[in-house]
């Protein structure tokens, strides 16, 4: 899959570019040679839903072609063939001259060896109703019972596509076959839940050669020019040095993994600065880290500072946080820190003016604080949240959850795809805070950091799930030696290449 993602009023400006080529007879042709492949029981026949737009037109296209290779289409339509936007309608034509037949429901008593879901694709803004609401419940429930793919054409039927939320009811595909280029909806929020398998059929255009990309994918190839390996002749000050900010009462632990991650990923010192009243004398189980009272940490010679990780709200907290965001470091934002910056407007005014913007890493509930909107606002369309927070605070920000969201000062933004259910367990958040100051300690570029951290902690759990650790029962701290594997391996592969 290419990395550039498009919402759907971009692709609707594409598609009219086109619109003397065969665009529909090329995604039937894709979609049949998909279908072919996934329906291994040809004794069974496939069951084909046809919607009332376009995408019911690429579904008799490739009904159509799945006949000519001896299958047996059961096409159910409901609409009136007069009715179809043009080019669906002439697909119509070419699948019934062609000797295909339609019904108005889904047969009883049948087995299917596949169901293609051609219904609505990325035309549908609100629950779907009606007839078609009960077909796509029917089809998610017989997908299940025949234990056979469910082959989503564009978009699931019920999903928006551009923001990721799953209407109810809403299509759980198994295979989703997306056109001409893939659409954030299906990498966040209730996408990947929703489409399964994702590829893209780009019906032989190039998009990015008319219509700039609305955002993009992580791929290492966005950061690989900073995983430059080590010189010989260096020592510990050639690596920076990262500040954590965090440890209140009944919370050292938040600091301690975020510490123990930042040292992991290569800061060549780290300082934790604690508002516990009685800390610990050393991490003893990573004694290299260097505890500090929160004034000191903050007057020590960093090159990063993360703030949150168990920072607590007290008074102590806000005065520290205040200092923080009042200096030039580079600066990363977690957990009660945002909780703090949502509550306090010296916070915001103070963020808002930084020289150098700070990176925020927010969770759902967290980005609603600071948006002063309900949580599910925020899931409802997560683009969105990130991108409003980045431009209110003046920082760039990560919105992490399923299919994590990177917004950039700048409008820019980002969907992350590693990472699995395994990371929903408490410290994860305060591992990406230490791996991302890691970076930022080295002197990586705020975007650069905040991109590998993300695609580094989801890569790093979803190495440790394919070894068979989790995803039920995976810890944060686990996570962090198999970070460190990970992000070495990437930078020899680079300096192979």
């Amino acid at each position: 899959m290419d990395d550039a993602l498009y919402r759907s009023q971009s692709l609707r400006r594409i598609e009219a570019a086109h619109s003397d080529e065969p665009l529909m007879q090329r995604a039937g042709a894709a979609a049949a040679a998909w279908a072919a492949e996934l329906a291994i029981q040809r004794e069974r026949p496939i069951l084909v839903l046809a919607g009332p737009g376009n995408n019911g037109g690429d579904a008799f296209e490739a009904a159509r072609l799945l006949r000519e290779q001896f299958f047996e289409p059961c096409v159910v339509f409901a609409g009136a063939p007069g009715h179809l936007p043009p080019d669906a309608a002439a697909a119509y034509r070419r699948f019934t001259d062609a000797g295909g037949t339609t019904c108005d429901d889904i047969p009883t008593g049948r087995q299917w060896a596949l169901i293609v879901d051609g219904l609505f694709g990325i035309g549908l803004a609100r629950p779907p109703a009606g007839r078609y609401a009960a077909w796509i419940e029917s089809a998610n429930r017989l997908a299940a019972r025949d234990a056979c793919p469910l082959l989503a054409l564009d978009c699931p039927s019920g999903l928006n596509a551009d923001s990721g939320q799953a209407f109810a009811p809403c299509i759980s595909a198994s295979h989703t076959l997306t056109f001409i280029a893939a659409k954030p909806g299906l990498l966040t929020a209730d996408g990947p839940d929703r489409c399964g398998e994702v590829r893209v059929a780009d019906l032989a255009l190039a998009p990015e050669a008319e219509v700039a990309a609305d955002g993009r994918l992580v791929r290492r190839a966005g950061f690989a020019s900073h995983l430059a390996p080590r010189r010989l002749n260096s020592h510990k000050g050639s690596y920076g040095s990262a500040g954590i900010l965090g440890g209140a009462p009944s919370m050292v632990g938040a600091a301690f993994l975020a510490g123990r991650a930042a040292l992991k990923l290569g800061a060549g010192r780290v300082y934790l600065g604690l508002l516990d009243p009685h800390p610990p004398a050393c991490d003893l189980l990573q004694p290299e880290l260097m505890l500090r009272r929160p004034a000191a940490l903050l007057q020590a010679d960093l090159t990063a500072l993360a703030c949150g990780p168990g920072l607590g709200g007290s008074l102590e907290a806000i005065e520290l946080l205040e200092t923080a965001i009042a200096g030039e470091l580079p600066l990363l934002l977690d957990a009660d820190a945002l909780n703090l910056v949502a509550s306090e407007g010296n916070l915001q005014v103070a963020l808002a003016s930084r020289g150098n913007p700070a990176i925020m890493t927010p969770h759902p509930a967290e980005a609603a604080r600071l948006l002063e909107c309900g949580t599910a606002d925020v899931q409802a369309d997560r683009i969105a949240a990130a991108q409003e927070i980045a431009e209110r605070y003046r920082c760039h920000v990560a919105l992490k959850g399923c299919g994590t969201v990177i917004a950039a000062v700048d409008g820019r933004w980002w969907i992350n795809s590693t990472g699995n259910p395994g990371m929903a367990t408490a410290g994860m958040g305060d591992v990406l805070s230490g791996l991302v100051v890691a970076l930022l300690a080295q002197g990586w570029p705020a975007i650069p950091a905040l991109s590998a951290g993300v695609h580094l902690h989801g890569a790093a759990a979803d190495r440790l799930v394919a070894a068979g650790v989790g995803p039920i029962g995976l810890t944060a701290g686990e996570v962090i030696d198999a970070a460190r594997r990970t992000f070495n391996e990437w930078v020899a592969a680079t300096q192979a290449g």
